[in-house]
């Protein structure tokens, strides 16, 4: 029979951590119960394992009581690692035998699946060394200062290479459990527990949710002035020649201090910010696409759609229909 752990961390918790573990519990035990009602034979024992019998979650406020130990627990198929609270730094630290755990265990043929910012703990384990991943958009710019040589991809929801599974943000790990049911059991059964927990299947992208804020998390200073020069003319036409001139650095010098502390090449940053504001403007007013796209500095409806699904993996009119209750046709 094989073996599904579900962790429970004792530090860096949040309510959120709570809401991974009993949904990924409860989900997996729906697809042992259906996919046995369906003839099938390799179903799972599905656990709830930590350092401690009883464990608590969010300060407290919940508490888990697991139903083993991970020093119990010799061989498992699939680890899930629940999302975490930001306090990252101390994570490695804190959460030091779980960590040093999920490394031997992955050693040892197990696969490993991560919610939310629970790649902070897999990553601190070493073993998402040069692999892609994805976590909360919110934590990206933490993450790729704290594991520079970690591929983040913010804009996918899920991840998957090498036996190790990431997703995007919050409570996102419901399409992940859904991804890896399939996986382990069939899609039938993950088309079941979709109906069953009415989540979305076969959701790829977390573009649509992302909040772009500028990735200011880095010590350059002529970037950061350049960052605030872009943002405060977000409906000009930017030229980048003159926007090194004015730092008295070379282009292809800038560009690569640029990229190198925000992960954007100049253009692209400033798209993003004009997208930024557009989508804004969807979301709060009734003005048409095309004079949301003047707004923000374009005069080409195709180069505006096609910049603003590069961002949001939606078009605008598809953003508005879904964010603004009054958005209709164009």
């Amino acid at each position: 029979m094989k073996h599904i752990t579900i962790l429970a961390p004792d530090y860096q918790t949040n309510i959120a951590t709570v809401a991974c573990v009993a949904g990924a519990y409860e989900i997996f035990s729906q697809a042992n119960e259906y996919y046995k009602s369906n003839g099938g034979r390799e179903f799972y024992v599905i656990e709830i394992a930590g350092v401690n019998n009883n464990t608590p979650l969010a300060g407290g406020l919940f508490s888990v009581r697991t139903h083993t130990l991970i020093a119990q627990v010799h061989k498992t198929n699939l680890i899930i690692i629940p999302s975490l609270a930001s306090n990252f730094e101390k994570a490695e630290k804190s959460n030091i035998d779980l960590v040093n755990w999920i490394g031997q265990q992955y050693k040892n043929g197990s696969e490993v699946a991560t919610m939310c910012s629970g790649a902070f703990m897999l990553a601190s384990a070493g073993l998402l060394h040069g692999k892609n991943c994805s976590t909360h958009w919110n934590y990206a710019d933490k993450f790729r200062s704290l594991f520079p040589d970690v591929n983040l991809q913010a804009h996918e929801l899920i991840t998957d290479e090498d036996g190790i599974y990431t997703n995007g943000g919050a409570y996102s790990f419901l399409n992940l459990v859904l991804y890896l049911v399939e996986k382990y059991y069939d899609r039938p059964t993950a088309i079941f527990c979709s109906k069953i927990f009415q989540i979305e299947l076969d959701r790829q992208s977390q573009s649509p949710f992302i909040i772009f804020k500028g990735q200011k998390q880095h010590g350059d200073e002529m970037v950061k002035k350049a960052q605030a020069y872009i943002e405060s003319q977000s409906a000009a036409r930017i030229s980048v020649n003159s926007l090194s001139e004015q730092f008295s650095i070379g282009r292809r010098n800038f560009d690569r201090r640029f990229i190198k502390a925000t992960g954007n090449t100049p253009i692209e940053y400033a798209q993003r910010v004009r997208i930024e504001r557009a989508k804004k403007s969807f979301e709060s007013t009734r003005k048409t696409i095309n004079e949301v796209m003047y707004e923000v500095g374009y005069a080409d409806l195709k180069a505006f759609r096609q910049v603003f699904k590069k961002f949001t993996g939606v078009s605008p009119l598809a953003y508005r229909r879904k964010y603004n209750k009054d958005g209709k046709g164009e």
